[in-house]
């Protein structure tokens, strides 16, 4: 994670924007809960987005190449291309994915993009699928999933997500299950103006046995059982959590 990412979250928020969970929250957000809705409500989706639409590369461009983009971005586009949405909010959300990478090629995977960004988080299960780990995010003082920030090293969305949720679980050998099980749009604030998480969240399992440790982005870690989650938390976490037990 970068040195200010956060897991994502929904409890906090830059002024000026709506509530929604917020993965890498800085200094001065206060926790709050998002209204009673499934964690693709708010998505400000637009018409006519077609699947896998990419920037045109320009004359004598090899197929499926994109300006600026790095293998990261062209795994995001096919990630979010071949990804089969499990209702209609999510698949407004996977439209409104693909049109943030198509509208920002060079930078839609970062940070520094004030306009929002691609982010990776992660439900870890234990071996036994009975109990989940969260995370008490130090700033947010909510039970979050593990997650925040690509890096330049990630090759790919999973790497992204195994990354953070070995970074801060302290779990080796954690098995990522290959597909995203939801998305999540949430307003942060990564700039002055604010701006957005577009969240892509896996699922991962540990192996039996395995113990965790506390990173220095969490005040706490804890195993918790899938039917009682703590509070607070948000109702992304819990849909992320039925989500992740239908897989």
């Amino acid at each position: 994670m970068t040195p200010d990412a956060e897991p994502a979250a929904s409890l906090a928020t830059p002024p000026g924007t709506g509530p929604g969970t917020q993965p890498d929250a800085e200094p001065g957000a206060q926790p709050g809960t998002q209204p009673d809705a499934e964690p693709d409500a708010g998505l400000n989706a637009k018409p006519s987005a077609e699947p896998g639409t990419q920037p045109s590369a320009g004359p004598g461009a090899e197929p499926g190449t994109q300006p600026g983009a790095g293998v990261l971005y062209v795994d995001a586009v096919r990630v979010l291309s071949g990804w089969r949405a499990p209702d209609a909010g999510q698949e407004r959300a996977r439209l409104e994915f693909l049109r943030h990478l198509e509208e920002h090629p060079a930078d839609g995977m970062w940070r520094e993009c004030a306009a929002g960004h691609i982010t990776a988080s992660t439900a870890v299960l234990d071996a036994s699928r009975s109990r989940v780990l969260l995370t008490l995010h130090a700033k947010l003082k909510a039970w979050l999933q593990l997650g925040g920030h690509c890096e330049p090293g990630d090759a790919t969305l999973a790497a992204a997500a195994l990354r953070e949720a070995t970074e801060e679980s302290g779990i080796a050998g954690l098995r990522l299950l290959p597909e995203p099980v939801q998305l999540d749009r949430h307003a942060v604030p990564c700039h002055p103006q604010g701006s957005w998480h577009l969240d892509v969240q896996y699922v991962a399992i540990a192996p039996e046995g395995a113990r965790h440790a506390v990173s220095d982005e969490s005040d706490d870690l804890a195993w918790f059982p899938v039917s009682d989650l703590p509070e607070p938390t948000d109702d992304v976490v819990r849909s992320l959590v039925r989500r992740a037990l239908a897989r």
